[in-house]
Order: C-alpha cells, then structure tokens, then sequence
C-alpha cells in the first residue's frame, strides 16, 4: 500500500492542479479509485467514495483533504512538478500541502473500506478549491453527502490534532477625501484620513482572548491610493485580514471594527468561520491515547466551510506549506498513513 501511495502522490505532483485548474489530478484519482475497484462519485473536480458496507442508521466520518495547490513562487531551484526522492525527501508542489494528508487518508479509508460492522460510515473526499475557499469545493459537494457527523481535514500538522482554526475574513476599507492641488492648501487629503484608522487596526486589540486561539490578529496587507504627484487623493483603499477565533462571530467583529473607524468598511465574504471539535470528543481522545498532541491552528483550511466538528491533522510540517522547493519525508508519509489506521481503528472496531 506504501508503494501505491508514494506513485500516486508523485503522479499527482508530476500534474498541475493550481485552485480551479485540478481536472487533471482529479482524473489521476479516478483512475485510482477505479483500478482499486472502488465505486465513487465527481462534481467538478470533486471526488468522494464511501465505504462498501454503508450503513444509514450509523453516523458517518468524513476524512478529507484537497488535491490543489497555489502556484510556485519565483524562488524555486528545482522543478516544482518534478517529484524527486533524495535522501528520503520526496520533493514537489503540493508534496507536503496537502498531497501526503490526501493519499494518506485514502490508504486509511482502502484499510477499512471492505469492513462489516464498523461503528461508523466513512467518506473519503479529494476536494478542490481549498487554496482560494473556492465556492466550487467542499461547499459545493456538502448537500451531496450523507450527513457528517464529524470529519478529519487532512493538512500538514506533524500528525497532531488541530482541535481548533482560526477563521478569515478579509475586508476592503475605502477613507475618503476631497482631491485637490498638492502645491496648494486644497482639498482633504485621504491617505492621512486613512491613517487613524490603520494605526487602530494595527494596536487594537479584541477583550475577548480564546484559551486555544489567542488573540484575534487584524493586519493591512495593501494599500493604494493617489493617480498623480500632483493631486490630493480623494480616495485611499486598503485591504485587512482579520484572523476570528470563536469568541465572536465575524458579524460581531465587523460591528466593533466599524464602530471604531471612520473608513467605508466591506467585507469579501463572512463564511469562512472559526472551527472546533470538543476535547472530550472521542476522536480527539483516540488521538490523545496515541500520543498526539493538540493545539489550536492560526490558519485556515477547509474546515471553516465545515458545519460539524472537525479536527485537522496530517503529515508533513505547515512551515513548509508554499516554500521553495517543497517536500514531504517518506518516513512521514508512512508514519501518517500507520497513525490514521490507528486512530480510526479505535473509532470504527467495536
């Protein structure tokens, strides 16, 4: 089964699969899935089977993780769609995010897929989009599956249990001026009425503090304002990425954060929402038996489009997610797939 991975996880590494461009590794799995004899279903470029003895009555598992990737960055010394073995590295886009979390729990959920009388249904999702929080993703497909009554997100995490994610929402702020002649003392100029506002996003901080989460983290990350050297601007825009944890919904904090500036303030999206599973949940037990670890992920991932309980776990280090020349080690691969095995295994045997 290790071999079969490791070759799938290089053929899908040899394929680009940048966000809502992954018809290719989508295919790959299919013709996985198909050769393993394994019936599965596709919207887009979602797959997702289920295991062969599914139960209505039981409560399903989902174990997810997704098949795109972004784009490489100019730095790269190799060739990002070369998958490599040296010195027990497997290289290559994709490699360490999330590639060896997906054929990992694929192998996990092939161990079990035969099985009679599992306490649990399981589903197993290679989904698209993760990169972008495309809306042709794990959203898209939800309505089509069985209810979940929890789910594993595969994601690099050294195979510790992120038991809660941060969630995102990222607003497009416009401070207005009045245009005028630089030389002269004419109109408002708006790049200095922006600047009350960004020193507050800057030193702001939210009373409320999550036990797992920390603080909420606000950050401006673009701005642009100004046609000319010689005009006032109107009009400075600037971007903010604002971190949620579960002490406020994004609602809530978009209430504080427009009392307290004076700037035309939007946001992109309100979905992408904070995630948790209970430390008591017998999953998160499971993996604390094994000797996982928890702890709670300042970044975002599928499990924000999620209305259950999720926890995210995987292979493979999130500091290496989008470097230069990306890699997972074999030896975590083959400790992953042994660790899923493990866990679902004191999950689904009676």
């Amino acid at each position: 089964m290790m071999k079969k991975l490791v070759m799938l996880l290089q053929s899908l590494i040899r394929t680009p699969s940048f966000s809502k461009e992954e018809s290719g590794t989508a295919q790959i799995l299919e013709d996985f899935l198909g050769a393993q004899n394994i019936s599965f279903k596709r919207n887009d470029n979602n797959i997702w089977a289920r295991n062969l003895h599914f139960d209505p009555a039981k409560p399903t598992l989902l174990l997810n993780s997704h098949h795109d990737t972004v784009k490489p960055n100019s730095g790269y010394t190799r060739d990002p769609f070369s998958p490599d073995i040296e010195d027990g590295k497997l290289y290559g886009l994709g490699s360490n995010d999330a590639g060896a979390s997906l054929v990992c729990l694929l192998g996990a959920f092939l161990h079990f897929h035969e099985q009679e009388n599992l306490s649990h249904n399981l589903i197993w999702a290679g989904t698209a989009e993760e990169e972008i929080s495309g809306s042709k993703g794990i959203e898209s497909i939800w309505p089509r599956l069985p209810v979940i009554a929890f789910a594993i997100v595969g994601e690099p995490t050294q195979m510790n249990m992120a038991i809660a994610e941060k969630g995102l929402m990222v607003l497009d702020c416009i401070a207005h001026g009045k245009p005028g002649h630089a030389a002269r003392e004419e109109g408002i100029n708006a790049i200095y009425e922006a600047l009350d506002d960004i020193r507050w996003f800057q030193t702001f901080q939210f009373p409320k503090v999550s036990s797992l989460l920390g603080p909420m983290k606000m950050s401006i990350t673009i701005i642009e304002a100004g046609t000319q050297h010689n005009v006032v601007p109107g009009e400075c825009k600037f971007t903010v990425d604002v971190r949620l944890t579960e002490q406020y919904t994004p609602e809530e904090a978009l209430d504080i954060i427009r009392q307290n500036v004076k700037a035309q303030v939007q946001p992109r999206s309100t979905r992408l929402r904070p995630s948790s599973i209970p430390e008591n949940h017998p999953i998160v037990q499971a993996g604390l038996a094994l000797g996982c670890k928890t702890y709670g992920s300042p970044t975002t991932s599928d499990q924000a489009l999620m209305p259950v309980p999720s926890m995210k776990m995987g292979p493979g280090d999130s500091a290496r997610s989008h470097m230069v020349d990306e890699f997972i080690y074999l030896h975590e691969v083959e400790e992953g797939l042994n660790l899923y095995k493990q866990l679902l295994e004191s999950i689904l045997l009676p």
